[in-house]
């Protein structure tokens, strides 16, 4: 069963890696058309959307798994039960939205003002993206159901037209010379505004339209699952926005510029957010599936080995040449590249923490949820407030490692106690400690030896070493994935 979540996890990731791969190229696109405090802007509106879109779906995600599971399990009518679990979700969680959007757009002017002077020059600004959220909100129910019905290829088409279309239009907003108009920074919203719209009624109809409906029992019990997964995700995500906003106001001079450099540095660690995504999207609707306690346990515990294999990998191809990734962003931007491994081993953490999050979802404990993330906030609130005024975004990051470490700890001290997991702790300390010597080793050489050329030499033999061991030690087929995988997009 493992090598169906490395097939699902693999098919994803394609179209992820893709997708992510041509909206990279706003990042550097954009820090070499705007300047510091300009795209501080795009940070902080693409740290505020994920803090929204988990506000107004109400955790109705894993809610929708989890239900859709409780249906076969029940056996009877199980199509006209998912009908109905679809209509109460999506009717839901599209009325949060649009009242959200309503309630924004009738207090424009009062939002603009609290979200600073850039704001109130443009509210149209917080307009565009409160409708952005509006139709991301409105499709993310219909994008899990395609997710658990298993319809990847309709999932991965979708989200591919969705960045394809964000990209063109950002790209040829820019082309047609428009970032230079006083609208400026704008267009990029109005761009993201544009794909969202298209791509809403798309995934409605191939998810299926049903009639707007409310069954009130239903709701209650998915309420019930779902509002500690809601308060934890909005304790997470607040974690990213705070930290930003912690930039914002605390640090003395050139905040915005602070939180365009931080921002963008982010953006260059975002391959391992990308893994961690692509994961998500395969392992919720694995994990939350009918497995047997015994079954699920196993399955957990190696792909939890497999996890943090993967991100080792990534950390060290991303670390020992971030060099070469700083190119990704303008030269103004290239300073903050020292964050670079915290913000990394952040990301490595957060995905521990995902994996350690699957048991109390399917045990339908999910106020354990809570617990963790309002740790994780606590310790970005306090870290942060004391960090960031004396190192600006350095001490963001930092605090922001310390965070998703601290939900690491945690998350697997309740583990220990009420769902005791065999996670294999020898075989992935093994590969952090590898993976720690390999990288120590890059760093070495580097101050040794400076010259850039034999440095990206060197950190390609380390890196290519840590692959070998890795496949060997695992025995990974990896043309029987390669296979796997282009069979499933006919190849």
């Amino acid at each position: 069963m493992i090598e169906k979540l490395a097939k699902q996890t693999a098919i994803y990731g394609i179209s992820t890696i893709v997708g992510r791969f041509l909206s990279y190229l706003l990042t550097p696109y954009f820090t070499r058309i705007f300047g510091k405090a300009t795209y501080g802007i795009v940070t902080e509106i693409y740290a505020l959307i994920p803090f929204a879109l988990v506000l107004l779906s109400m955790g109705f995600e894993s809610g929708y798994f989890r239900f859709a599971t409780r249906a076969e399990e029940a056996g009877g009518d199980v199509r006209r039960a998912k009908n109905r679990l679809y209509a109460t979700t999506a009717t839901i969680t599209s009325l949060a939205a649009l009242l959200f959007c309503a309630l924004v757009l009738l207090n424009l002017h009062r939002v603009a003002a609290v979200m600073g002077q850039a704001y109130v020059e443009h509210p149209e600004y917080v307009a565009a993206v409160a409708m952005i959220i509006l139709f991301d909100v409105m499709a993310c129910i219909p994008f899990s159901r395609l997710r658990e019905q298993g319809r990847s290829g309709t999932f991965v088409a979708l989200k591919l037209l969705n960045v394809v279309l964000n990209v063109a239009l950002a790209f040829g907003f820019g082309f047609a010379g428009l970032y230079d108009t006083d609208f400026g920074v704008g267009w990029v919203f109005v761009a993201n505004l544009a794909s969202s719209a298209i791509i809403w009624p798309l995934v409605l109809i191939k998810a299926g339209v049903v009639l707007p409906r409310i069954d009130t029992v239903l709701l209650s019990k998915i309420l019930t699952y779902s509002m500690p997964l809601l308060l934890s995700g909005l304790a997470a995500t607040g974690s990213e926005f705070l930290d930003r906003q912690m930039i914002k106001y605390i640090v003395p001079q050139e905040s915005m510029a602070e939180l365009g450099l931080y921002g963008a540095i982010t953006k260059i660690a975002v391959v391992m957010v990308l893994f961690t995504q692509m994961y998500r999207l395969a392992a919720e609707p694995f994990f939350l599936a009918g497995y047997n306690k015994d079954d699920f346990i196993k399955l957990n515990a190696e792909a939890m080995k497999y996890f943090m294999l993967v991100s080792v990998v990534i950390f060290l191809g991303i670390a020992m040449f971030r060099d070469l990734f700083a190119l990704i962003v303008g030269a103004d931007f290239r300073e903050g590249t020292g964050i670079l491994p915290v913000i990394l081993a952040a990301n490595v953490a957060a995905g521990m923490w995902l994996n350690l999050s699957f048991w109390y979802k399917r045990e339908e404990k999910t106020k354990y949820a809570l617990r963790v993330t309002l740790a994780g906030l606590a310790v970005t609130l306090t870290l942060g407030f004391f960090l960031i005024r004396f190192a600006g975004y350095r001490g963001a990051a930092w605090a922001r490692l310390a965070s998703e470490a601290t939900m690491v700890v945690i998350s697997l001290v309740l583990n220990r106690k009420y769902f005791p997991t065999p996670y294999d702790w020898r075989r992935i300390g093994e590969y952090v400690a590898v993976g720690a010597v390999m990288y120590c080793a890059s760093e070495a050489v580097l101050k040794v030896l400076p010259d850039p050329l034999v440095h990206t030499g060197v950190a390609a033999m380390l890196f290519a070493a840590f692959i070998v061991y890795a496949v060997r030690r695992e025995n990974i087929d990896v043309k029987g994935l390669v296979r796997a995988v282009m069979h499933k997009f006919g190849i």
